[in-house]
């Protein structure tokens, strides 16, 4: 899977960090300061949506009062200590990235998330020395699946799209990846799980954890 691949790009949420989870709750608290009770198609919604995007969807949607900034502002807030105590690593994903800083393989991040909870989860798990570039879809100006974050964090790696692997969680992130023109390895996620077929068809690899590379258990789809 690593062959002739020169950067590596990871989105964070359900890839490289276990936070799904922690969205879900976030929706339910802070819809619930209003009266409003989480619809259930607001995840497929809102998925691979810029974190201003979303903050957008979530006020046009729900007529909330407050700006969107202020939306955002109270997400923060809400994010910062979840991500700080309770959001862990990956199974594999120090080992991997240990992997890739010996075969001298750029690393990159493309996310929807907001800079400032990227780069404090990124600190609060001791793994920001990793990453030669990290990128927000609100950088990019288009969430995915339009291909500008990724494309934005090449050319920050100076690496051309081909030779770049991406590994995604949601097919909308694997969708952006692809139409990048870069190689996607799509990885297990329960929040994400009843998506699974639709991800694989997508997506050129799969596994199930980051340990899978190291023991020769990528699924080759494509």
């Amino acid at each position: 899977m690593l062959n002739n691949i020169k950067a590596v790009i990871f989105d964070l949420d359900g890839t490289l960090v276990d936070s799904m989870w922690m969205w879900r709750e976030i929706d339910v608290e802070y819809l619930s300061q209003f009266d409003i009770e989480v619809p259930s198609d607001l995840q497929q919604a809102v998925e691979g949506m810029s974190f201003s995007e979303t903050a957008q969807y979530f006020k046009e949607r729900f007529n909330l009062p407050d700006p969107v900034e202020v939306i955002k502002m109270e997400w923060n807030k809400m994010a910062w200590d979840k991500y700080g105590n309770e959001v862990p690593l990956k199974k594999g994903v120090i080992e991997f990235l240990e992997e890739l800083r010996s075969r001298g393989i750029k690393t990159g991040i493309a996310t929807s998330n907001s800079k400032e909870l990227v780069e404090h989860v990124l600190k609060s798990l001791n793994i920001t020395e990793y990453f030669d570039s990290v990128r927000t879809s609100c950088e990019a100006k288009k969430g995915k699946p339009a291909p500008d974050i990724y494309l934005l964090v090449a050319d920050d790696l100076q690496v051309d799209p081909k030779d770049c692997l991406v590994f995604e969680d949601l097919a909308l992130g694997i969708m952006a990846g692809k139409g990048a023109g870069m190689r996607v390895c799509t990885v297990f996620d329960p929040y994400s799980e009843d998506d699974r077929d639709r991800k694989r068809k997508l997506a050129d690899y799969y596994i199930d954890t980051y340990f899978d590379i190291f023991e020769d258990k990528v699924e080759k789809l494509a």
